[in-house]
């Protein structure tokens, strides 16, 4: 498995599901064309830009093309690369019909074809950060924001904290909070919000 720095932006979860079988980043979907009115996604995806540079892997059918064209054209080109699959005709395994265009997408393309892809488009491998103490599922855990009675609440004042998007899964944010923060400021944030809500409480 390759670990890539840029966040990788793909059209749905099974192509997420695909392509988490095969790289170690930062992937986020765009629900499709929900993109297009998802304010918290667009700046999600244009803060990576900034932050890690993005990727995008969409199909390559038409409706892929016009979610690659809608990024380009609300992102500074600078902070984009670009992979794309072969015109391939025929069906994914779960689905029961062809697409509209006949094309396989992502989520259906043979391993090799997708790393070869992701080779061509000039991906930067991410550098081990072995001195930095990075944040865990295991901290989630025993910070509350997963695997506890309350935790659904508390992560989602953290999401409110960092200005990310309500939707983000615990396992995007951590991946996502590991790229913006230290462990020391991913503990700092924590305790405001829990002074903040025992404010509340109190």
């Amino acid at each position: 498995m390759i670990k890539i720095k840029e966040t990788v932006i793909v059209e749905g979860k099974y192509d997420k599901i695909r392509l988490s079988s095969l790289v170690d980043a930062v992937i986020l979907e765009t629900d499709g064309f929900r993109v297009f009115k998802d304010k918290e996604k667009q700046k999600l995806i244009r803060r990576m830009a900034e932050t890690t540079g993005i990727l995008i892997l969409t199909d390559s059918d038409s409706a892929g093309f016009k979610i690659r064209s809608y990024l380009c054209g609300s992102i500074d080109s600078g902070s984009i690369k670009h992979a794309y699959i072969p015109d391939i005709l025929g069906k994914e395994k779960r689905k029961t019909e062809i697409s509209k265009e006949g094309k396989i997408g992502v989520e259906g393309m043979e391993s090799g074809v997708i790393l070869k892809a992701l080779e061509r488009s000039g991906i930067s491998l991410a550098e081990s950060k072995s001195a930095e103490k990075n944040i865990t599922n295991y901290d989630f855990y025993e910070d509350g924001i997963s695997g506890r009675k309350n935790s659904k609440s508390k992560r989602a004042a953290l999401l409110k904290e960092l200005d990310l998007p309500a939707r983000l899964s615990s396992s995007d944010l951590l991946k996502v909070i590991n790229i913006f923060m230290s462990y020391d400021e991913y503990k700092a944030v924590l305790s405001r919000i829990d002074n903040t809500q025992g404010e509340v409480n109190d």
